[in-house]
């Protein structure tokens, strides 16, 4: 069987260094799932080239353009995820959040995901834990317990654990991946089959409450 990844990578330039690491761990994960004896296919979205496209659906009421539908679509579809953002004013990039607040809520809900970053230093590698795991977290998405940090320094350098964390994290996203979901088909809820809970139910839609507004 052939496993659809899909890797989200944000650096800003090329080369860049965000993409570098985000290559080391997809290569890194296809060996793993192909040691699980199956295959992965592994489509990168370079978030980059979608800059403009994600701004316009920002600001025109949510109607995605062709290529950003694609991107969409590819996340929708995919059985595992590689996440992996530089670093900025000790959080994600802006650009990386706006690309995960264009999805549907549930688009990933229940999907593994690896997650990774770059910075300059090593004093940026809390920004996996305090931010990118909760953000996942919230989404309702299986983040694996290895998350991969590589400073400048690390790439190159002699004995960095980089490469350790970068095997150790695919192979966790990897088991993920191959895994079957268990119980009887039918019987068990999916990702799709959530129910409107009596808040959804009692909300008034947002374009109503602006009926009249701006007059």
């Amino acid at each position: 069987m052939t496993r659809r990844i899909v890797a989200l990578t944000a650096g800003l330039s090329t080369p860049s260094s965000t993409r570098l690491l985000t290559d080391q761990i997809t290569d890194a994960t296809r060996a793993a799932v192909s040691a699980r004896g199956e295959n992965a296919k592994v489509d990168v979205i370079e978030l980059r080239e979608l800059a403009t496209d994600l701004a316009q659906m920002m600001t025109s009421g949510g109607r995605p353009s062709e290529a950003l539908g694609r991107a969409r679509d590819l996340v929708a579809t995919s059985d595992g995820i590689v996440a992996v953002t530089p670093v900025f004013a000790a959080s994600y990039s802006g650009l990386f959040k706006m690309f995960i607040d264009s999805l549907d809520p549930e688009t990933i809900e229940g999907k593994p995901v690896l997650i990774a970053a770059t910075a300059g230093t090593p004093r940026h590698s809390l920004v996996l834990e305090h931010a990118m795991r909760p953000l996942f977290s919230y989404l309702r998405a299986l983040v694996v317990p290895t998350a991969v940090f590589a400073a400048t320094a690390d790439f190159g350098s002699v004995g960095s654990e980089l490469g350790s964390r970068i095997h150790r994290g695919a192979a966790e996203l990897a088991a993920q991946v191959v895994a079957e979901p268990t119980g009887v088909e039918g019987f068990t809820p999916g990702p799709g089959d959530r129910r409107p809970s009596q808040t959804d139910q009692d909300v008034t839609p947002f374009a109503e409450l602006l009926r009249g507004r701006g007059r």
